[in-house]
Formats: C-alpha cells, structure tokens, sequence
C-alpha cells in the first residue's frame, strides 16, 4: 500500500473551495484513493462529503493512502496539492 502523510497547506483546512478542488484532483487520477486524519478513519478521496466530513485544520496531519497500480504518482500529485495549498489543479492532475 503506497502512502503520503502531508500537512494540510491551506489555512482554512480542507473545506468548501480546498476540499473541492482536491475531490476533482482525486477523481481525475484515475486510481482509488484514501484520505484519513493521523490515526483516524480512511474515506474515499473522491467523495465530497466524505471530505468535508473529516475536518481536517490547515496545518494537520493527512495520510493518502492506495494499493492500485498507478499509486504513487497519483499520491505525489494529491500530495503536493494539499501540503502546498494550491488554489488551482495543477497541469499535471
């Protein structure tokens, strides 16, 4: 299982706008994906309101997690878009 554990880079934590912006990054990999707070429950990366749900603080702890083929680069990507907080997908989502 590949994993990522990364901070949440935007201030407002993963809600409305940043939680939007990382489901569509999560869909378009294409692979299933993860996303849990540090030792807490995973839910599917792809669902909104799985992601809203978690709550997750700028500044937190997320880990992103996935066993398909094709994990580890998606993970990169969803990784670097969540620790640095970027406001638009990157070219490469």
């Amino acid at each position: 299982m590949a994993e990522r554990r990364v901070n949440v880079g935007w201030a407002e934590g993963l809600h409305a706008r940043p939680a939007s912006l990382f489901v569509r990054a999560a869909t378009a990999t294409g692979v299933p994906v993860t996303i849990a707070k540090a030792r807490g429950n995973p839910v599917n990366a792809a669902s909104m309101l799985a992601v809203l749900g978690l709550g997750a603080q700028g500044g937190e702890e997320i880990v992103l997690a996935s066993d398909a083929e094709g994990a580890d680069a998606a993970l990169d990507r969803l990784a670097k878009l969540v620790s640095e907080g970027l406001e638009e997908l990157p070219e490469t989502v």
